[in-house]
């Protein structure tokens, strides 16, 4: 048997949601997956060389962002996005073998797991107590400790799969049927995914000053190119109370004249401006670009400057 030549970090144990993203990957199945208990492990493994690339979860569409990811990506050693998946998210109660709903006193799960399934806990079991997990998965693998703290777990119906020592006691208790969580596979600067038409960049931009106008002045210099934003967020920098970056997603590629010309205005503005790279879209929803915003329109209105300064050269 050959040595998996590529290596993948994740947020394990194995049977995570993160896991299911990750094996969505072309040739993940054969490579080696290192599980590891946080997004910020995840990404120092990368960076110190042990990883080729971290597979973490970035957004719920219950939830919004992960502001564990959001925070472990903005600081440290410069990172690229290279890809996003889509994982449709479906949970169950689990317990050891024997276990009866009302012998639950305390469930463990993460924590946008457990704000996915408040609705049915109120209906089905109000009084029970919430432990919280780095993972589902590592919730549910707790339960199979003789000192766990808990009787029950929140995870993915995979893990149950992989254990026969749980027992599912509750299936499809997530609150929102349609719920779908974002993940990104991040690895170190290199070769940029190419423009596919349907792309989206991702941006840190630190506030520069906290004064009236100062979050629309960074707006306006991506509305001004016709760059729509999928997703922005405000989060702080740890620095002092009222120090805030704004974690931002962006309908285009850097290799679009627009989008080139929106980070630049950025960058005047806020020096600081982390480019967390451009990808292609899990949806392949491709964005809607005006006619004055496309790159003939940006190549020809450089043109005509051009030759504007070339009429004056001997003057």
């Amino acid at each position: 048997m050959s040595t998996p030549t590529t290596r993948y970090t994740y947020l394990g144990p194995e049977g995570t949601f993160t896991e299911t993203a990750l094996l969505q990957v072309p040739g993940a199945e054969e490579a080696l997956r290192i599980p590891v208990s946080n997004a910020k492990a995840a990404l120092e493994k990368v960076r110190l060389g042990e990883a080729d690339a971290a597979m973490i979860p970035i957004e719920n569409s219950v939830e919004g962002g992960v502001p564990a990811t959001l925070d472990a990506i903005a600081t440290g050693g410069e990172l690229r996005i290279i890809r996003e998946v889509l994982v449709p998210v479906t949970f169950q109660l689990v317990a050891r073998k024997g276990t009866r709903l009302e012998d639950i006193r305390v469930v463990s799960t993460h924590g946008h797991a457990w704000a996915q399934t408040r609705e049915w806990f109120d209906a089905n079991h109000p009084d029970v107590d919430y432990l919280t997990a780095s993972s589902t998965a590592a919730a549910a693998v707790a339960l199979l400790s003789d000192d766990a703290q808990h009787q029950a777990a929140v995870c993915a119906p995979i893990v149950a799969r992989s254990h026969p020592e749980l027992e599912v006691l509750a299936e499809n208790i997530g609150d929102n049927p349609d719920a779908v969580t974002r993940f990104i596979l991040v690895a170190r600067p290199g070769n940029m995914p190419r423009p596919t038409g349907a792309d989206k960049t991702t941006l840190v931009v630190p506030l520069p000053q906290d004064r009236p106008g100062a979050l629309m002045e960074i707006l306006d210099q991506l509305a001004s190119r016709g760059v729509n934003l999928s997703r922005i967020e405000s989060r702080p920098t740890g620095q002092y109370l009222g120090h805030y970056y704004f974690s931002i997603d962006a309908e285009g590629h850097l290799h679009e004249a627009r989008v080139q010309q929106a980070l630049a205005g950025l960058h005047r503005i806020s020096p600081a401006t982390r480019f967390l790279g451009s990808y292609a879209r899990a949806d392949a929803q491709p964005p809607v670009v005006e006619q004055h915003n496309s790159d003939a329109a940006f190549s020809a209105a450089e043109q005509w400057v051009a030759g504007i300064l070339g009429d004056g050269a001997g003057e």
